[in-house]
């Protein structure tokens, strides 16, 4: 036996299945005709394209495994030289130099008002 809930009587009453699964008249609406695209880009199939593909620029994926994977004692976040390491300083410096504002802060912030 299939249930519905009555609006009128605030109980669950006997129905038939199609109003059990489709409860108060709601039917699953099926659009006539699929919407338009808002943000359509024309994209070419790989088969009408040819065996060329077109890429950005070049692949630096394995230059970048045989970069990161060598066991040369770096760590990891400094592996490409320079700029890791300038990363990694500034970052540093601001966290450190933050603590240090927070700290004095809450110096400033607990000591008396003076009268």
């Amino acid at each position: 036996m299939y249930y519905k809930f009555s609006g009128i009587t605030q109980k669950l009453t006997g129905t038939a299945p199609t109003a059990a699964y489709n409860p108060q008249g709601l039917r699953p609406v099926v659009p006539a005709e699929s919407p338009t695209m808002i943000f359509a880009t024309p994209t070419k199939v790989v088969s009408e394209a040819g065996s060329t593909a077109e890429y950005l620029g070049a692949n630096r994926v394995p230059d970048f495994q045989r970069l990161f994977q060598s066991s040369d004692g770096i760590p990891i976040h400094l592996k490409r030289g320079v700029p890791d390491r300038l990363l990694y300083r500034t970052t540093m410096a601001l966290t450190v130099g933050g603590a240090l504002y927070c700290m004095v802060a809450l110096y400033i912030a607990a000591q008396p008002a003076n009268k």
